[in-house]
């Protein structure tokens, strides 16, 4: 029986990936769960486990190239036996993009029950971010022409995707160079060109690296920015990190600031479930589950893998998710459901030593919190005036001022701060 192999949705607003690496090799036997190829999004670097056991014995997608998810990337012959004579396909002509014999996409999500639309992702929908994002091999003819916006472009590929033939049409057409005078990109031609000295280092930027510039951009334009910074005493939370870290460390479970951190932040939302939501059109999404995507560093880039239900979770069930699930970004093993479905998103820079950051939405998510480092501060006692040290930490929290006012933000902050100041053992 021979199972198709698709390429993964490893996050919401996520319509491509890229595929890195083939971890088997064609004939090579596969076992189910077993890591089968690399792929990288601007959410997640990660390997995709095979969800069958066989022989491998096609491979349709080659390193390097993005395609859209569902879209095949590999056969697996699941009565095979290892070293069967296969062949992998003859590779698709370069000039052709992989999108235009692209599967169908996956089946829309259900309508809510009050009739209206799904929540739409930060981009748009999934056909949007086709159109918008194309191909590699699109993107490239576009930027040596100067091709700033595809929008322009009529696109005769799937949902309305531009093709290598509709670009080419364009160009030849000569709208591209009224667009670059007076069009669409008239917008980005007062940017001086960039002179590179003999010294310098030109790299083009990473796949993932470019989604998550998109994604920032899509997030600014979407969302109406607003910030609010509290600054948060840590003196009960050090006592009880100290008090507790042995007991833990019995139950092999390290116990961090972060976790106290995101038991702080689910009972927060629990209780303000403005904060918890998305925004669909005119219609607020309040989210019934509470799952906090948390950045973790992989050190060229940054992903957000989601703990689930943080709501029905203890403290230490808090510091094993975190842990856990950091460990496991950072090796690559991060499952694709575990990068889907956040509510909320906490991001850490403070591990650097910055005081605080103003982080951007992650859509279609309303509000984003960064914490910045705990460090000794010299603070004055509000009541009796009397001057003292304390460990404490700057927090802004980014929301969404279409959906949630400075009164509802300022609220939710003071509930985590209450959390945090007043935690006892």
């Amino acid at each position: 029986m021979r199972t198709e192999i698709v390429m993964p949705q490893m996050g919401e607003s996520v319509a491509e990936g890229t595929l890195t690496a083939w971890l088997k090799g064609i004939g090579e036997r596969v076992e189910r769960d077993e890591p089968l190829f690399e792929i990288t999004t601007d959410k997640v670097d990660a390997e995709v486990p095979s969800p069958v056991e066989g022989v491998l014995i096609e491979i349709r997608v080659e390193p390097g190239e993005t395609v859209e998810i569902n879209h095949i990337v590999a056969v697996i012959d699941t009565e095979g036996e290892a070293g069967a004579a296969v062949e992998a396909p003859a590779a698709e002509a370069a000039s052709e993009p992989a999108a235009t014999t692209s599967a169908p996409a996956a089946a829309p999500a259900a309508a809510k029950p009050n009739g209206h639309a799904p929540v739409a992702a930060a981009e748009g929908s999934v056909e949007d971010l086709r159109r918008t994002r194309s191909t590699p091999l699109v993107r490239k003819i576009a930027a040596e022409h100067g091709i700033k916006d595809l929008a322009p472009i009529n696109g005769t590929g799937l949902s309305g995707r531009v093709t290598k033939k509709d670009i080419m049409a364009f160009i030849e057409s000569g709208a591209h160079q009224q667009t670059r005078s007076g069009g669409s990109i008239q917008r980005d031609i007062h940017l001086p060109p960039i002179e590179v000295g003999p010294r310098d280092r030109v790299e083009l930027l990473s796949p993932q690296r470019q989604m998550i510039a998109q994604h920032m951009i899509a997030s600014r334009a979407t969302s109406a920015h607003a910030q609010t910074v509290h600054e948060i005493d840590f003196s009960a939370v050090v006592a009880a990190k100290k008090a507790l870290a042995p007991e833990f460390a019995e139950r092999g479970v390290r116990l961090t600031y972060t976790a106290f951190l995101i038991k702080a932040v689910a009972d927060a939302l629990v209780a303000f479930p403005m904060i918890n939501s998305s925004l669909d059109g005119d219609h607020v999404v309040y989210r019934g589950d509470f799952n906090v995507g948390m950045a973790v560093d992989v050190g060229a880039s940054l992903v957000v893998p989601v703990i689930k239900n943080v709501d029905e979770l203890s403290l230490l069930g808090c510091a094993r998710a975190v842990t856990d699930i950091a460990e496991r970004a950072r090796s690559k093993r991060l499952k694709p459901e575990e990068v889907k479905g956040g509510t909320f998103t906490v991001t850490n820079p403070g591990i650097f030593g910055s005081e605080f950051g103003v982080p951007i939405i992650n859509q279609p998510q309303t509000a984003i919190l960064a914490t910045g480092a705990i460090k000794k501060r010299v603070v004055v006692d509000q009541k009796t005036d009397a001057i003292m040290v304390k460990p404490t930490s700057v927090w802004c929290m980014s929301f969404d001022h279409r959906v949630i006012d400075g009164a509802t933000a300022d609220k939710f902050m003071l509930r985590m701060r209450e959390i945090i100041e007043g935690w006892t053992v």
